[in-house]
């Protein structure tokens, strides 16, 4: 390994810890190369993250990186054109070899195109990801909950398509329950931003549920809380549940050393959101839902000495609840 990847790796893990809690938290329990292209591929989605929230640029402007980022993505398939999303062309056509935006560090990169090269990563996750924050820039509107799962999986579920070769696979169906967790995690910051999300011009929430539970925009932007909105909240946790559920199913799939542990904790840090959320009544709009640090550390505590009772995994892989023809 020389210089450049080891700063790339010791710069990504720096982002790791600032931006991400639970994801440090949960790395602990990985060990060596393992951790360091987890840090690496978090850096990464994090760069593109910022590259959306903070451009600032107008909507055009915004594509235009995004597409660099895409040609930066195919960059580092260059020399490894088996791993290249074959939906996209001849990487070499569509590649570019160095970064050319201030978002991206060289060395992080060069850390990037390690643990690609180590763990055989696919490029298409990458690229559906970008395509996923497009819909933001975009400001795409979530007419029904298939729009939403689409966003879901472009912006998060690709995530665990991406550490999944990192974290070891006996089964390929090991990606659907990496994917699914992303998407119960995503799920999970939906429900847990409203407010935020409508003080950015956003809404994530599928349109016809609202009307299927008699809730408007109207309602979000004044912060209503009452019977439908509870209903409506239940029903979005039932569902972000059942992908839990069968991302712990899946579980059992992960070989790499302590990476069962850490898909455990990270879904059951997560999964404490939406326990949050019930407690407040399911009130999202006058403070932030969140797990508190001593709940983190009691389970990290408790996927050390009884793993089994952390994110458990179902006696049967359950189905994804669709809206009911009537609000419950």
């Amino acid at each position: 390994m020389n210089a450049l990847v080891r700063q790339g790796y010791r710069t990504a893990r720096a982002v790791t810890r600032h931006h991400a809690r639970s994801f440090s938290l949960a790395s602990l329990l990985l060990f060596g190369a393992r951790r360091r292209a987890a840090f690496a591929l978090y850096a990464f989605c994090r760069r593109l993250d910022d590259l959306v929230d903070q451009g600032g640029d107008g909507e055009q402007t915004l594509f235009h990186r995004l597409a660099r980022a895409r040609a930066l993505i195919g960059g580092l398939y260059l020399e490894l054109p088996r791993l290249a999303d074959p939906t996209r062309g001849p990487v070499q056509a569509r590649a570019v070899a160095h970064p050319t935006e201030g978002a991206w560090d060289a060395a992080e990169l060069a850390a990037l195109r390690d643990t690609i090269r180590r763990y055989g990563i696919p490029e298409q996750p990458f690229q559906d990801l970008v395509s996923g924050m497009e819909m933001d820039v975009a400001g795409h509107r979530y007419a029904s909950f298939a729009d939403l799962e689409l966003y879901c999986y472009r912006v998060a579920g690709t995530v665990g398509l991406l550490l999944c070769p990192v974290l070891g696979t006996s089964d390929a169906r090991a990606a659907t329950a990496a994917a699914d967790l992303g998407r119960a995690m995503q799920l999970t910051n939906i429900l847990r931003d409203v407010r935020e999300d409508l003080a950015r011009g956003r809404v994530y929430l599928p349109e016809d549920e609202l009307v299927a539970f008699g809730l408007s925009r109207e309602d979000l932007a004044q912060g209503v809380v009452d019977d439908r909105w509870r209903a409506f909240m239940r029903w979005q946790i039932a569902r972000a549940r059942a992908y839990y559920a069968r991302a712990a199913a899946g579980v059992g799939w992960l070989t790499g050393f302590g990476a069962q542990r850490m898909v455990k904790l990270m879904g059951a840090l997560y999964g404490g959101i939406l326990a949050d959320i019930e407690a407040r009544g399911y009130d999202v709009f006058s403070a932030r839902a969140h797990v508190t640090l001593t709940a983190r550390l009691r389970t990290g505590l408790a996927i050390l000495v009884r793993p089994r009772a952390v994110l458990p995994s179902p006696s049967e892989v359950p189905a994804v609840p669709l809206l009911p023809r009537r609000a419950p």
